[in-house]
């Protein structure tokens, strides 16, 4: 926290589109700006936090309220489907990334409303960059974007990259993964998905696949404007410092800022697998030093 923290109130707010939609917005006396986090994949609630074991860091509310007691405000979901949001998906099959795309620009709107502020920024988290960089295209309402442990290749490009890093994956596993992807970038749905690949390929969330596995995060950021910081940990085994490289590339005048010692979800931790993901099960480990002033500095900076 800031030695001088603004005070802040937490309110519970929702927003009916094709469903309602619920979240969590904190709210200083008189922000100076407004940001929207994005959350990543999987079924990811408003707190960063996911209905898989093991998966509880509070990444996106520790964000939140950190900001907040900046003076900036923040707003963060439950993604479409998921905690208080649930009602809102009626099956998983019918969900693409543009749906996303279309709960994120209508929760943008929403919190430049609440807070009175001219523009929102967007922050995406892992495949939350993706759906923020889509979302701010062609977007007078975005300021600019914070995309933070973000993927700098397709989707596809990604799965195949974490599938060949396991140890634990033999090499029929790596090929059948292999060949499920392609057909998936080709547009065509796999009827025949060996057991142990379900979870992932399960037929009904093939569609949601099928519209993002091919999406290059790089390309579509090399095509905006507007203000952006790349914020990637060194110790992160989800994506890599590589992947932020590309997207600086892609955007020459981005910040790039590398988090030494940090991984996927904004916390210290060693570099080794069990060491690593063991961070993911502590809500009340803190996120590493530094990340908060960083992006509040970054906008503080280009709203002047």
């Amino acid at each position: 926290m800031p030695a001088s923290a603004a005070e802040y109130a937490e309110t519970n707010v929702s927003l009916t589109t094709t469903g309602t939609l619920a979240g969590t917005l904190a709210m200083p006396a008189k922000p100076d700006t407004a940001v929207l986090l994005i959350a990543g994949s999987g079924p990811t609630n408003r707190d960063g936090n996911s209905t898989i074991p093991g998966v509880q860091p509070n990444t996106l509310k520790l964000l939140a309220q950190e900001l907040a007691a900046r003076g900036i405000a923040t707003l963060r979901t439950d993604k479409r489907g998921i905690g208080e949001s649930a009602a809102a998906m009626t099956s998983e099959a019918d969900l693409t990334v543009q749906t996303y795309v279309g709960d994120a620009k209508a929760w943008a709107a929403d919190v430049k409303r609440r807070a009175g502020v001219r523009c929102v920024w967007l922050l995406g988290h892992s495949e939350g960059v993706l759906i923020a960089e889509l979302a701010a295209q062609d977007n007078p309402s975005i300021c600019g974007l914070i995309l933070i442990s973000g993927g700098g290749r397709t989707l596809g490009a990604i799965i195949r990259a974490q599938v060949e890093a396991n140890p634990a994956n033999p090499p029929e596993i790596r090929k059948q993964v292999s060949d499920i992807l392609a057909s998936l970038e080709a547009g065509r749905a796999v009827a025949d998905v060996p057991p142990l690949l379900l979870s992932l390929f399960r037929p009904s969330v093939q569609p949601y696949l099928i519209s993002e596995v091919s999406l290059d995060p790089a390309a579509i950021l090399a095509r905006q404007k507007i203000p952006v910081l790349i914020l990637q940990g060194d110790n992160d085994l989800q994506v890599s410092v590589a992947d932020s490289r590309l997207l600086a590339a892609a955007r020459p005048d981005a910040r790039l800022v590398i988090l030494p010692g940090v991984n996927h979800m904004l916390k210290p931790a060693p570099a080794d697998r069990a060491g690593n993901f063991a961070t993911y099960a502590d809500p009340a480990l803190p996120l590493a030093p530094g990340i908060v002033d960083t992006i509040a500095a970054f906008i503080g900076d280009k709203n002047r």
